[in-house]
């Protein structure tokens, strides 16, 4: 399923974004079992940042974003997002969702995930 990503931008340092992931022709539900974020900056590799478990809600957060990082999802409009708060000018990146249906062990790992989608820039000037 291809999935939209939306939300990204510039920003000053201490800033917030909130990043929105939804699927396009079909529902979350069913489909996958968790949704993850990851971010890619340039030169470096993509690196996880946060998921949730669709059905409980569950998240998990990279150390670099925990406790600046809210991800959430509303079942009724089946989207997923991530509220960025307190940004700082490393969290320059290219911000992908993905999702799928991964073993726990491959939960913050990019080959968990079978479904993505096409990147949202956030930019963070210092």
């Amino acid at each position: 399923v291809q999935l939209q990503a939306s939300g990204g931008g510039l920003v000053q340092a201490g800033g917030s974004l909130r990043l929105s992931c939804a699927p396009s022709g079909r529902t979350f539900s069913g489909y996958v079992n968790v949704i993850s974020w990851f971010r890619q900056a340039p030169g470096k590799e993509r690196e996880f940042v946060a998921n949730i478990q669709w059905s409980g809600g569950s998240t998990y957060y990279a150390d670099s974003v925990k406790g600046r990082a809210t991800i959430s999802r509303d079942n009724a409009k089946n989207t997923v997002y991530l509220q960025l708060n307190t940004l700082k000018p490393d969290d320059t990146a290219v911000y992908y969702c993905a999702a799928g249906r991964p073993i726990r062990s491959y939960y913050s790992s990019e080959y968990g995930y079978t479904s993505w989608g096409q990147g949202t820039q956030v930019t963070v000037s210092s």
